[in-house]
C-alpha cells in the first residue's frame, strides 16, 4: 500500500520514521511519499519537502512567512491528490495538518489517519469539530486523551507512547560509559548537566542565554547543550560562552550520562524523565507577565509539560513566562541535583510515571491497526 505521512518538526520526523518501519513489517510491499526528515529518508521512500522548510514558531515568524506557508500548503495538497495514497498520515503540527485534512477530506476519498493527535486539550478545544468531521482514525500516544475525546463522542485509539520505544531501543544498544562519552566529545571530567532549549530558533533565542547564565552558579557542573537537528553549530555560538559545550546528534547519549536537566517544553521533558534525568522546565516567552495571564485564563490545562500533564500533578517545576528567570532557574535546579532535597522525590515520581505509560511497542501497535483498519476498509 501507499503512504503519505506529514510530519512539521524534528520529534514528528522521530516517531513517524519508527512508524514507517513498524508498517514496513506489517506491509512489505509498502510505499512512503512524505513531508520529513532525515530520519524519515532513511527508512525509505520519497521525501517532498524537508520539515526545516515548514517549522516556523511564534506569531511574527509565522506573519513574515505566510507566503511561504501558504504556497508550501497548497503544494502538499496538490501533491498528496496527485499522487492517491492508500491513506494520508498526519502526526502533530496541527495548524498545518489540520487545513491539509479538511482539503483532502473535501476533494478526495484518500483515508485521513492522525497519529499523535493535536493537544486540542490545552487550548483551541474547538478544534474538535474539525477532527470529527476530516479525521476518520486518530491514534493518540498520551494515556489522558482517551477521556478527553470520549467527552467529544469521538472514539480514538490508544496505542502507549513512541518516547517508551525509542528510549527503550536505545538502551538496549547504548551501554557507553561516562569516560566513554566525554572522551568522544572533548569534554571535561566533572559531572554533566544538559540543556535542551528546544528544537526551533525561537526557543533556543529565549531560553538558552537564560539557561546558561544560570549555570554559572555552578562551576563543580559543565553544562553541555544539546543541539537540535536542523539548526546549524553557528547559530549557537550568539548564545553559548567558552565554557559550554555542545554536541548534536546525541540527546540520548547526553542524558544517559547526566546529572540533571534544564529543558524547554515538549516532547524532550518526557524524555527526559524516562532517562531518570531530574530536570527543571524552562520556557521563556516575551511579555510574560501577558502571557502568564493568558495562560491561567485560557489554557484548558494545568501544566504546560508531558511530565505533569501524564502524572496529573506537579512532578517537574514548570518555570514558565514572567516565572523563568536566572534566579528561579538556579534556586530550582540547586534542589535537583545530586544532594538537593528535591532529587529523591522525582526518581520515585519517574517510577509511577513510567508504570502509567506502559510497555514499548507503540510504534508497532499503531502500524498493526493502521494496516487492519485499510484491510478492513478495502475489503468493505
Amino acid at each position: 500500500m501507499k503512504y503519505y505521512l506529514i510530519v512539521g518538526e524534528a520529534s514528528g520526523d522521530l516517531h513517524a520514521s519508527n512508524l514507517m518501519r513498524a508498517l514496513q513489517h506489517e506491509d512489505p510491499q509498502a510505499e512512503f511519499r512524505f513531508f520529513g526528515g532525515d530520519l524519515m529518508k532513511a527508512v525509505g521512500g520519497t521525501c517532498v519537502k524537508h520539515y526545516r522548510e515548514l517549522a516556523y514558531m511564534g506569531f511574527i515568524p509565522v506573519l513574515l512567512h505566510l507566503r511561504t506557508i501558504f504556497r508550501n500548503m497548497d503544494y502538499c495538497k496538490e501533491d498528496v491528490e496527485a499522487w492517491q495514497p492508500d491513506v494520508l498520515i498526519l502526526v502533530d503540527y496541527p495548524g498545518f495538518n489540520l487545513k491539509i485534512a479538511e482539503y483532502i477530506k473535501q476533494h478526495t476519498r484518500i483515508p485521513v489517519y492522525y497519529y499523535i493527535s493535536p493537544k486540542i486539550w490545552a487550548w483551541k478545544e474547538y478544534r474538535i469539530k474539525n477532527i470529527k468531521r476530516d479525521v476518520d482514525e486518530l491514534f493518540s500516544i498520551l494515556p489522558f486523551e482517551v477521556d478527553f475525546f470520549k467527552k467529544h463522542q469521538y472514539p480514538v485509539h490508544y496505542v502507549g507512547n513512541p518516547c517508551v520505544d525509542a528510549v527503550d531501543d536505545f538502551r538496549k544498544n547504548g551501554q557507553e560509559t561516562f569516560s566513554e562519552f566525554i572522551a568522544a566529545n572533548g569534554l571535561e571530567n566533572r559531572p554533566i548537566i544538559a540543556l535542551l532549549a528546544g528544537s526551533r530558533r525561537q526557543e533556543i533565542k529565549d531560553n538558552l542565554s537564560r539557561m546558561i547564565e544560570a549555570a554559572r552558579s555552578f562551576p563543580q557542573y559543565q553544562f553541555v547543550v544539546a543541539g537540535a537537528p536542523g539548526i546549524e553549530p553557528d547559530f549557537y555560538k550568539q548564545y553559548i560562552d567558552s565554557s559550554t559545550k555542545i554536541v548534536f546528534g546525541q540527546t540520548y547519549r547526553l542524558l544517559q550520562q547526566a546529572e540533571a536537566a534544564l529543558v524547554t517544553s515538549g516532547t524532550a521533558t518526557l524524555e527526559t524523565a524516562l532517562f531518570r534525568v531530574p530536570q527543571v522546565v524552562c520556557y521563556y516567552t516575551a511579555a510574560g507577565k501577558l502571557v502568564s495571564f493568558l495562560r491561567r485564563h485560557i489554557l484548558k490545562v494545568k501544566y504546560i509539560s508531558l511530565v505533569n500533564l501524564i502524572a496529573d500533578r506537579e512532578v517537574v517545576t514548570e518555570l514558565v513566562a514572567d516565572g523563568m528567570t536566572v534566579a528561579n532557574i538556579k534556586k530550582e535546579l540547586a534542589k535537583i541535583v545530586p544532594g538537593g532535597s528535591g532529587r529523591p522525590l522525582m526518581h520515585s515520581e519517574y517510577d509511577r510515571l513510567i508504570a502509567i505509560l506502559g510497555e514499548p511497542g507503540a510504534s508497532e501497535r499503531a502500524a498493526s491497526q493502521i494496516t487492519a483498519l485499510l484491510k478492513s476498509n478495502h475489503k468493505a
